[in-house]
């Protein structure tokens, strides 16, 4: 035989032995075929039980089977989840009672928890952590990449108020440790409720708790009671919460048997929800702030009151989250919330927008696609509410230094340093013209350059800090102004000059 088909001929044999052998091995190990009926579980079940009668080794069922559900949920929608026994409870008790803490939600997808909201007026919303933050370290301990337990995490960072923890996070390629000073965390709805002029009200409303219909009627009745003739409400950044305190609030702007909103599903019939008639605030007009943040109950009073015409939209378009989940709980203290219909305005436009890879972080393409400063830019058919006044986001003072502020939190940390130095000089005031004359003396513009300089390395380059220095310095002046007795009504009343959104409403 020629020498050069040598390497064919052993090719050819090695395939034949192949064969033989596994032939072989099939008569010792034979392969079975199990009968898949093409629909319902009968697949997921057969695999289950042949890991449970033939897998080589102890299987964990417990762990196994929580890995199933989770992988399961997230093939259906982005809000169908399943949630371990430690943070259904967090979960619930963040809408329903107040805790010491640093006021954060977080998931853990993977190996790294990331923060999924910062409650409003909670210590770590005032020192500037945000909702995308990947948590790092808890003091020295170090909580991602080595799949640390979840309510360890949660452990490490509770704790009693007035105590100290520092969270450091990852934010884009900046590495920040944020000095927290636990607190008690506010389960309040109204954030802020004051008199913008003799007869402007103004009401900012975080989240839908079970306390937001009392909040608002009280906080209501209370700027009527000092001469409020129209209303600001200012839903931007709330992402949501109990259903039925949508339904109450908007019961108490709209007129009898008006309709707020209905539901509808594969497996749940049509079903739909109308005012009640005893709405104290029905004639009063209405102006009703949203942004990107505004979601899922937001979205359902400003669908119902944009629907029947009881107030003007003003801002950007809305989250667009539209989607009802049902809790279904477990005895060792877990659950899920399955999706189970689909929200829609009175008009019959469904709140919810596409799923995508990238669901949560639609709201930032928006910026690439130009939505966010060109009203024509807006897709009126991807979900959410879209505003009667389009109003777009103020880029004229996006400097590189202020840029660098916004990633590292700059000035909200700056405002918690003066704080922890100056605490007995501001606390005691509660008065504006006070305050405003406060801040004037303070010496703050020379004090939050030379701390950005010293704690974050950034300086304004030659002309930067003309251009940014009235917006950044309104802000800081507004997060000191946030440590006096005047709280949040003199953060949001001191920042009201550099929001284009509330400077349009008042217009109006």
């Amino acid at each position: 035989m020629n020498r050069k088909w040598l390497p064919v001929v052993y090719a050819v044999l090695g395939i034949v032995i192949g064969i033989l052998l596994t032939l072989n091995y099939q008569k010792i190990f034979p392969s079975r075929t199990l009968k898949v009926s093409g629909h319902g579980w009968d697949k997921l079940q057969l695999v289950l039980q042949s890991v449970q009668d033939n897998y080589v080794d102890e299987v964990n069922y417990s762990e196994a089977s929580e890995a199933a559900i989770e992988a399961l949920l997230a093939k259906l929608d982005p809000h169908s989840v399943y949630m371990p026994p430690v943070q259904l409870e967090k979960s619930n008790e963040e809408l329903a009672a107040g805790f010491d803490g640093i006021g954060i939600q977080f998931n853990v997808p993977n190996d790294t928890a990331i923060v999924i909201e910062v409650i409003p007026g909670g210590p770590s919303e005032k020192i500037g952590m945000q909702p995308g933050d990947r948590l790092l370290r808890v003091d020295t301990v170090g909580i991602a990449g080595v799949k640390y337990p979840q309510d360890s995490m949660v452990r490490r960072m509770r704790g009693p108020a007035g105590t100290k923890v520092t969270v450091t996070v990852k934010r884009g390629e900046d590495t920040i440790p944020f000095e927290i000073t636990r607190g008690r965390i506010p389960m309040h709805s109204v954030d802020a409720a004051f008199m913008v002029d003799d007869t402007t009200g103004y009401i900012r409303l975080s989240k839908f708790s079970r306390s937001t219909y009392a909040e608002i009627a009280k906080a209501g009745l209370q700027l009527q009671s000092e001469g409020m003739g129209r209303l600001i409400m200012d839903i931007r950044g709330n992402s949501g919460g109990y259903f039925d305190q949508a339904l109450m609030l908007s019961d108490l702007f709209l007129k009898e048997d008006a309709p707020i909103v209905y539901t509808e599903g594969l497996h749940r019939d049509r079903e739909s929800f109308n005012a009640t008639g005893k709405g104290v605030f029905a004639d009063l007009p209405l102006t009703v702030l949203i942004d990107g943040g505004s979601a899922s109950s937001s979205e359902i009073f400003a669908g119902a009151m944009q629907d029947n015409g009881r107030a003007v939209i003003v801002g950007r378009r809305s989250f667009g989250k539209g989607l009802v989940q049902e809790p279904i709980l477990f005895s060792d203290g877990s659950g899920i919330r399955l999706t189970v219909a689909r929200f829609y305005t009175p008009s019959g436009r469904c709140l919810q927008k596409p799923y995508s890879e990238d669901y949560e972080l639609e709201v930032y393409k928006r910026y690439d696609e130009g939505e966010m400063v060109e009203a024509d830019s807006m897709k009126v058919d991807s979900g959410g509410i879209i505003p009667d006044v389009f109003v777009p986001v103020d880029t004229s003072r996006v400097t590189e230094f202020y840029l660098g502020c916004v990633r590292k939190a700059t000035t909200m940390r700056f405002a918690s340093a003066w704080f922890d130095a100056h605490h007995d000089d501001i606390n005691w005031i509660e008065d504006y013209d006070v305050l405003n004359r406060f801040l004037d003396m303070a010496g703050l513009e020379k004090k939050f350059l030379a701390f950005a300089r010293e704690r974050d390395g950034l300086v304004p380059a030659p002309g930067e800090w003309e251009e940014t220095r009235p917006y950044l310095m309104t802000q800081v002046r507004a997060l000191v102004g946030r440590y006096s007795k005047l709280g949040d009504n003199a953060y949001y009343h001191l920042f009201f000059p550099e929001d284009n959104v509330i400077q349009c409403a008042i217009g109006l």
